[in-house]
């Protein structure tokens, strides 16, 4: 039986561009891109836990708004749950901790990206809300 991992993406939307971030060598799913984010720890709100992940690992803070996609993929090492939610940055800028490269990215420059399948149906779901 596969581990279900219950996970939070942030969608950074600043002056029309999009966050996106690229995994590192040694994690799984090496060199993906992804809405940063991260594991929801027990007790936690997935919003709770996705101002913690954004304030560990890029040392920002955000405004959480509406949610956009929850989408279940399963890898060979678990079952991702991921929950996108669009985001404002509220104070700071993004710094590189957990990934290797950043990128602000309109909505219709995100498929050229090699996204982790799990990110996929969000970066879908966007395009259809901000490209007009």
């Amino acid at each position: 039986m596969k581990k279900n991992i219950h996970v939070v993406g942030a969608v950074i939307i600043e002056n029309g561009k999009i966050l996106c971030a690229q995994r590192g060598a040694t994690k799984a799913l090496a060199y993906k891109w992804e809405f940063p984010g991260g594991k929801i720890e027990e007790g936690e709100t997935p919003q709770g836990a996705l101002k913690r992940e954004i304030d560990e690992e890029m040392h920002c803070s955000i405004e959480i708004g509406e949610h956009i996609e929850t989408t279940v993929y399963e890898y060979d090492f678990g079952i991702v749950h991921l929950s996108t939610f669009y985001c404002h940055l509220l104070s700071g800028k993004p710094v590189l901790t957990e990934h290797v490269e950043i990128a602000w990215l309109s909505p219709d420059e995100l498929m050229s990206l090699d996204w982790a399948p799990a990110d996929i149906p969000a970066v879908h779901s966007i395009q259809k809300d901000l490209i007009k």
